[in-house]
């Protein structure tokens, strides 16, 4: 079994992050008193995290997404956005995680006055001071920005092209994310193809809550070049008695496409796509070859950090060092960086990481007892 260590030093890319799940609870006890936000459950910081946790492991993506209202509540100011992603990327970047994709719906912080372009430039400022501290402290961090829109709401054409308006500055993508149930993919057809007009990328949460007609939607009508968690694919595969695995026709699509799955272990256990991390389908999925990456979704909410879901996942799968090298660099892979900015990082950060710390493994065991 890895060490929390070993796991926290290993180069890490994450791919699936919400910046208005991520906060630090004594953050957003501050920002409430500085902006006059009086709706927190307590302003105990301690007391904070657990109701955030308590709160979001309620079975149910609809109850879960419900903690937010105080998450946004305190992120209606440009200085409190750019604070929160500020220590978005120190956070990500203490965890050893070299190249991250966060993405946030600028229309939630839209309350106070703030335009949807001012929220989005508030968090890619954020973003570089952060990283700025990052690499000062010796953890450099390549910090990326998907603007998402709602699903439940109807601005998203307009979200779609403030994407596009910052894709030279940081922002790498569009997602749509909220309720699946009632809000397919397919009633904001306009906005993905404004996106793929302008040959940009796009990723969908789906088959979080849904099911394949979501994943199915993303796909074949929306453009989506990976799926935000895409856990229900495992409803199209058949394990039979005799162990043998047979793939449905959308499964098989998904696989010899190499469709990246943005997968979020304990927030799928807390909203009850999966029935528990042992159970979760990411083991037969990475077994089969998908193209699975591991991911955080909303780290306040859940109390993870993307290290302590490959700890989660060690331990009840027996990942070791090769599978999740694996897994990171198919995240990498998977990015929507420009490719010489992936092949950087694989081949010079992922890659002799790994090697190191496999050196430093095989010096331990080398050592007589």
């Amino acid at each position: 079994m890895l060490t929390p260590e070993t796991i926290r030093r290993a180069p890490k890319a994450l791919l699936h992050d919400h910046l208005d799940g991520g906060l630090r609870p004594a953050t957003v006890v501050d920002l409430a008193a500085e902006f006059g936000y009086r709706d927190l459950p307590t302003t105990d910081p301690a007391e904070l995290t657990r109701w955030f946790t308590r709160g979001a492991d309620r079975k149910s993506l609809e109850l879960y997404l419900e903690t937010f209202a105080h998450t946004v509540g305190v992120m209606q100011e440009r200085d409190a956005i750019t604070r929160v992603a500020a220590e978005c990327a120190e956070d990500l970047a203490a965890d050893g995680i070299v190249y991250a994709e966060v993405r946030y719906a600028p229309e939630l912080s839209t309350g106070r006055g703030l335009t949807l372009d001012e929220a989005v430039e508030a968090t890619l400022d954020g973003f570089r001071i952060g990283a700025g501290r990052a690499a000062a402290a010796g953890r450099p961090i390549a910090m990326r920005m998907l603007v998402t829109a709602m699903r439940q709401a109807a601005r998203s054409v307009e979200v779609a092209e403030c994407a596009v308006r910052w894709r030279d500055a940081g922002v790498v993508g569009f997602d749509i994310a909220g309720p699946e149930a009632g809000y397919r993919p397919t009633r904001h057809l306009d906005a993905f193809d404004r996106i793929r007009r302008e040959n940009f990328h796009i990723t969908i949460h789906a088959g979080e809550s849904f099911g394949l007609p979501s994943i199915w939607e993303a796909v074949q009508f929306c453009g989506a070049e990976r799926l935000g968690h895409g856990v229900r694919i495992v409803d199209d595969i058949e394990v039979r008695d005799d162990g043998a695995v047979a793939l449905g026709r959308l499964a098989a699509y998904v696989r010899d496409r190499r469709i990246p799955l943005e997968m979020c272990p304990t927030s799928n256990v807390h909203t009850g796509a999966a029935d528990s991390i042992e159970h979760h389908p990411i083991d037969l999925l990475r077994r089969l070859r998908f193209r699975v990456t591991v991911n955080t979704d909303n780290r306040l909410m859940s109390n993870v950090s993307l290290s302590s879901e490959f700890a989660a996942l060690d331990a009840a799968f027996g990942l070791g060092l090769g599978e999740m090298e694996w897994l990171t660099i198919n995240a990498m892979k998977s990015a929507f960086a420009p490719f010489d900015e992936r092949l950087r990082i694989i081949n010079e950060v992922v890659k002799p990481g790994y090697a190191h710390l496999r050196a430093e493994q095989s010096q331990v065991l080398a050592v007589p007892a």
